[in-house]
């Protein structure tokens, strides 16, 4: 098993990728563009306080099969007005649902909370955020840290953000994940310092830190000095695959994907959280038998754990007038 080009989502054939802040604020909209026949997707919510758009779609037992994009947003709810952006550049490019007159686009959608943390409440994404994310979207490598829908992003009182990663297994199908890590619990491993997700690096993907006494008990200070307000946290997440997966099986990728958000966030899926992971399918493989189902879902927590550790590590220090959220890098002694 081995990374793939660009240790991202975007090594799923098909899967596009573009990210787009609000001038100002410290908030933006991630976009993730299926091919333009559709992915098969699912989702798996187990936060307490989720934000989320057209996810009963996703139940398996309900008419539509796929889906045009995935939006993981900030804003809150408000930042769910994101979504429609999307929508509308799918609708002029001819991408959809067919309905008679024209299509409607399936765009799923989830949200983050990062309202004031830019010290301005009323600052948020909105439809032109996400048509500017759409437009932005490409399948090269995919921007990690204080961008998109991470951009406004805290995670146990460090600064958090966007972060993907990516496998190749041995019969070269390819799983991959990209998340926003927004936690109301910490990546960081108390004893020592390390990230949670990066023990699950492939051969050489993390290099290895040396934190101090200090710096740990300065990690350990920062956890401590910040416990966020009710519905104020979540995580979101994308795990994607080549494999040819139903919408059950979707949303079982989904729900390995949380397994990922345990091992690298503690704690997860918190009364405060909204954490939601979307689980899609390009199809362009054959379904796999079991024993690759099996490998397939448990890289597909991997993947996840791996991403929540890239993202911390790209995160940076940020200042507004609403406070200052140091990076790990900045409070291990690793900037």
């Amino acid at each position: 098993m081995r990374p793939g080009p660009h240790n991202a989502l975007t090594d799923v054939p098909g899967l596009r990728v573009g990210h787009a802040e609000v001038v100002g604020a410290l908030t933006g909209t991630t976009v993730v563009l299926a091919p333009p026949e559709g992915a098969v997707g699912g989702v798996d919510v187990r936060g307490a306080a989720p934000g989320t758009r057209e996810t009963d779609l996703l139940d398996p037992r309900n008419t539509v099969q796929r889906v045009h994009a995935v939006v993981l947003t900030g804003g809150s709810a408000y930042g769910l007005a994101a979504a429609s952006g999307v929508m509308a550049r799918l609708e002029a490019a001819g991408v959809g649902f067919p309905v008679p007159g024209g299509v409607v686009p399936i765009v799923p959608a989830a949200v983050v909370f990062d309202l004031g943390r830019s010290g301005d409440f009323g600052t948020r994404p909105d439809a032109a955020t996400g048509a500017a994310a759409h437009d932005a979207a490409t399948d090269g490598p995919v921007a990690q840290g204080v961008i998109g829908a991470g951009t406004g992003a805290q995670a146990g009182g460090l600064k958090g953000g966007i972060g993907t990663a990516s496998a190749v297994l041995d019969d070269g199908a390819v799983v991959a994940a990209l998340v926003v890590v927004n936690a109301v619990g910490s990546a960081v491993e108390p004893g020592t310092g390390e990230l949670l997700g990066a023990r699950f690096g492939q051969h050489g993907e993390f290099a290895p830190v040396a934190v101090d006494a200090a710096a740990v008990d300065a990690l350990r200070a920062v956890a401590a000095s910040r416990f966020p307000a009710p519905g104020t946290a979540t995580t979101l997440a994308v795990v994607a695959t080549d494999v040819a997966l139903d919408k059950a099986g979707c949303a079982r990728l989904a729900g390995m994907g949380h397994d990922g958000l345990a091992r690298a966030i503690s704690p997860i899926h918190t009364a405060l959280d909204g954490d939601t992971v979307f689980g899609l399918s390009t199809a362009t493989r054959p379904a796999p038998d079991l024993p690759g189902l099996v490998a397939l879902q448990a890289t597909a927590a991997d993947v996840v754990s791996r991403a929540v550790a890239h993202a911390m590590l790209a995160a940076e220090t940020v200042t507004t007038p609403a406070g200052t959220w140091r990076s790990y890098r900045d409070v291990a002694g690793l900037a």
